[in-house]
C-alpha cells in the first residue's frame, strides 16, 4: 500500500479558481489577494491581513513591525520549525530560549515569568551584544496546538513586550474559545502544501496594529508606502509579494476551512483510536484549554527505551514514510557555533526531539491507510 507522508485536500473548485486567474492579465497585486485576505478578517475579527508569499516572510515582517532592533532579545522556544529563530536573527535580534511544557511542547509559562524577572540566567554563552534589552515573546503553537496565551500574554503585557504568536501550524485552532493568531500582538499562518489549507507556497499575517500593518504590506512590496511609483522606494523592502494564483487557491481553500479541519481531525481520531492501546506509543495531548485543535502533523512518541532512529528506519524499510518532529533548534550547527549552545541546556525539549515521530497526516488519509501504518506500528514496537 502507498502511503505519501502527507497530500494537499484540493477539488475542482480550487484548480477552476486557479484556472480562472490564467485567464486574465493579473498575475501578481490584483483582486485575489485582497479577496483572501479578507477571509482572515472574517475569520479572526481583527482589522487587518497581509497575505505574503510564505510563513517564514510573515515572521520577518512581525520583526520589523515589533521594531525589533539588532541586539534586542526576544524570548522564545527551541523547540520549533527553525524559521521562528531564524525571522529573528535575518535583524540580528538575539532569540532567548526557554523550555517547553512537556506535553503539548509549547512554551512554559513558568519559564517564561522566570526568564523575564532575570533574563541574565538565560542569555546564550556567546553572541549577546553588551547592554541587550529583552523587547518581546516568540510563542509557538506547535502542531496545531496554541500555547498556553492567557499566562504568557500575562506576563508579556505586565513588562511591556511585544508578542509575536507563530499560529504557522494552527489555522483555526482555538484557545478557550478564541482564535489561534489573535492573541497577541501579530499572528502569522503559514500554507505549505502539508498544512490545513495550501497555497503551495504562502503565509498571512494578522493584527489589530494600524501602523504595523501599513509598515508590512510596504515592506512586503519592495518598500513602496502608499503614494510611492513603481520605482519609489520609501523603505528597505523585501519581495514578499503572494502571487495572484496563489491567494485564489487559498481563498476557495478558506471556503472550505471548516471541513478541512474536521477531516484532518477524524483522521487523528482514528490514529488515536489504535495508537493508544500499543505499549510503548504516547499520542499527542490535547490541553483543556484547546477548545478546537488543529491537526498539522501526527507526532507519536516512543517510550525511552524504544530507539526512535531504530523504529523510523524500520517502518520507512516497511514502507510508512516518517519524520523526526523536531531536531530542537538549539542543536542546529549553525545555531551552536552562534550562541555556544550545548546539548543538555532545554532537557525536555531534547527529549520530545529524540522520542518524537511524524506518521503519514492528512484529511483525505483513509481509514484503512490508517489502521495499515498503525498495524506496522503494532509490530515494529512489538519486536523492538
Amino acid at each position: 500500500m502507498h502511503i505519501p507522508m502527507s497530500s494537499p485536500d484540493l477539488t475542482d473548485a480550487e484548480r477552476n479558481a486557479v484556472l480562472a486567474v490564467l485567464n486574465t492579465p493579473h498575475l501578481s497585486m490584483g483582486g485575489e489577494i485582497k479577496k483572501f485576505e479578507q477571509t482572515f478578517i472574517d475569520l479572526t475579527g481583527l482589522k487587518h491581513a497581509i497575505g505574503v508569499n510564505s510563513g517564514t516572510a510573515g515572521l520577518h515582517l512581525c520583526v520589523h513591525a515589533a521594531g525589533l532592533k539588532p541586539g534586542d532579545l526576544v524570548i522564545t522556544t527551541p523547540f520549533s520549525f527553525v524559521a521562528s529563530t531564524n525571522a529573528l536573527l535575518f535583524e540580528n535580534v538575539t532569540p532567548v530560549f526557554v523550555d517547553v511544557d512537556p506535553l503539548t511542547g509549547n512554551m512554559d509559562p513558568a519559564l517564561l515569568a522566570d526568564a523575564v524577572q532575570d533574563v541574565s540566567k538565560y542569555l546564550p554563552r556567546k553572541g549577546v551584544m553588551p547592554g541587550a534589552q529583552l523587547k518581546a515573546v516568540l510563542p509557538i503553537d506547535v502542531f496545531g496546538q496554541p500555547a498556553d496565551m492567557d499566562r504568557i500574554g500575562a506576563t508579556a503585557r505586565a513588562n511591556h513586550l511585544k508578542i509575536i504568536e507563530d499560529s504557522c501550524e494552527a489555522l483555526g485552532a482555538t484557545y478557550k474559545g478564541r482564535q489561534a493568531g489573535t492573541l497577541g500582538d501579530y499572528g502569522i499562518f503559514a500554507f505549505y502544501p502539508n498544512k490545513q489549507i495550501t497555497t503551495g507556497e504562502g503565509g498571512a499575517i494578522i493584527t489589530d496594529d494600524d501602523t504595523g500593518a501599513d509598515l508590512m504590506r510596504a515592506l512586503r512590496n519592495q518598500g513602496r508606502a502608499p503614494g510611492d511609483t513603481w520605482l519609489s522606494h520609501t523603505y528597505l523592502g523585501y519581495n514578499y509579494r503572494l502571487d495572484e494564483m496563489s491567494a485564489a487557491l487559498g481563498a476557495t481553500q478558506m471556503q472550505r476551512l471548516d471541513e478541512l479541519l474536521t477531516k484532518r481531525d477524524q483522521v487523528a481520531g482514528w490514529y488515536g483510536e489504535r495508537l493508544a492501546e500499543i505499549p510503548g506509543v504516547e499520542v499527542p495531548y490535547v490541553a483543556p484549554e484547546t477548545t478546537r485543535m488543529s491537526w498539522f502533523v501526527y507526532v507519536i512518541k516512543f517510550d525511552r527505551k524504544i530507539s526512535r532512529d531504530e523504529m523510523a528506519r524500520r517502518l520507512e524499510a516497511r514502507g510508512v514514510p516518517v519524520r523526526p518532529y523536531f531536531i530542537p533548534i538549539h542543536t542546529q550547527p549553525y545555531i551552536t557555533e552562534r550562541f555556544g549552545y550545548r546539548e543538555g541546556d532545554f532537557p525536555i525539549t531534547e527529549d520530545l526531539g529524540a522520542r518524537g515521530l511524524a506518521v503519514p497526516f492528512s484529511g483525505v488519509m483513509t481509514e484503512e491507510q490508517v489502521e495499515y501504518v498503525c498495524k506496522i506500528v503494532r509490530e515494529e514496537v512489538t519486536v523492538a
